[in-house]
């Protein structure tokens, strides 16, 4: 019932909305239609009454709901459901609880905040309150396992091309890293459940540090960390960051599962690469192997030339720059 008062005072505009249209329309009483307006103005509403006139909002805070980003959302499945918190551990793994109960694919798990978030191979991940997208998105797709690590990919290819329409040119770090002068802007963790021949569900996981300032920072982090707002100097527009996000991934998602096609994915990973052409360390179960990023294959694998001269394609395994290019994971 709040999120439908809420449609109705948006709806408005600048127009009062008296509190007999919104009982006319919704069915409730008065004194429903006040405590709901309370919880409104809790959220960070700002919520003009005035008698004989009605409410209207005045301003709205910078949450991501469903009600706030639905303007900006042109998909038919991705987003469409926004579960939101003001606070949780880990998006990943509540997104992972409600995909093993059966929700439905495209659902979107979304918090202000993490206590518990985490990155690849355990990694904690910082994620202050409003300051941030973290996310969660579980999928449903019909493909081999073998083809997951695409995925990942998409998801990639996404956020970079959603950051520089806000006009902020980012680099890729395949597969999962979002590279901004030399530092971490965002990182993707892609979980499965599922057989050797069949996916039950992905969740996907996405964290961006948007309007984090230096301070937000920890000093064991800011050699290899940064957000968007800090590099640019621009307070981005976190609604309108999400919403593009998930309008680009639901095409680059549909492409590849409807026509088997990670084309466009592929041209924006390979023309941002922070990889290719530049000699790199290839980290796998705690070996490691000095190599040449040469190029990122048709299936999605980072093609490498190793110090002997070969031509290998990694699928997947632990790849850092070296130190001497100001990045290293």
């Amino acid at each position: 019932m709040k999120e439908k008062i809420l449609e109705l005072l948006k709806a408005s505009g600048n127009d009062f909305v008296s509190g007999q249209k919104i009982s006319e329309v919704l069915g409730v009483s008065r004194a429903a239609i006040w405590k709901h307006i309370k919880v409104i103005k809790e959220d960070g509403y700002e919520v003009e009454a005035i008698s004989r006139k009605g409410y209207r909002i005045i301003s709205s805070p910078d949450i991501l709901t469903f009600e706030e980003i639905k303007n900006y959302l042109n998909t038919e499945c991705i987003g469409k459901n926004i579960i939101y918190f003001n606070s949780i551990g880990s998006t990943n793994t509540k997104a992972k609880e409600l995909a093993e109960m059966g929700q439905e694919h495209g659902t979107v798990i979304i918090s202000e905040e993490q206590t518990l978030g985490r990155g690849r191979f355990g990694r904690n991940f910082l994620s202050p309150k409003y300051k941030g997208i973290w996310m969660s998105i579980i999928l449903r797709p019909n493909i081999l396992t073998e083809n997951i690590s695409k995925i990942t990919l998409l998801g990639a290819a996404a956020v970079q091309k959603a950051i520089m329409k806000m006009g902020v040119k980012t680099s890729i770090k395949w597969p999962n890293d979002i590279i901004l002068n030399s530092k971490k802007v965002c990182g993707i963790l892609t979980e499965m459940s599922g057989e050797i021949d069949h996916v039950n569900y992905l969740v996907m996981g996405i964290g961006i540090n948007v309007n984090l300032e230096k301070e937000d920072i920890t000093t064991d982090l800011k050699d290899v960390a940064t957000s968007i707002k800090i590099e640019s100097g621009k307070l981005m527009d976190r609604k309108l960051l999400l919403a593009s996000i998930l309008n680009i991934f639901e095409e680059l998602y549909s492409d590849f599962v409807e026509n088997d096609s990670i084309k466009e994915t592929l041209e924006i990973c390979r023309k941002n690469s922070v990889l290719i052409g530049k000699e790199i360390q290839l980290i796998n179960r705690g070996k490691v192997t000095i190599a040449k990023a040469i190029d990122i294959s048709d299936k999605g694998e980072l093609v490498v030339e190793n110090s002997s001269g070969n031509v290998e394609h990694i699928v997947s395994g632990e790849v850092s720059i070296r130190g001497m290019y100001g990045y290293s994971d």
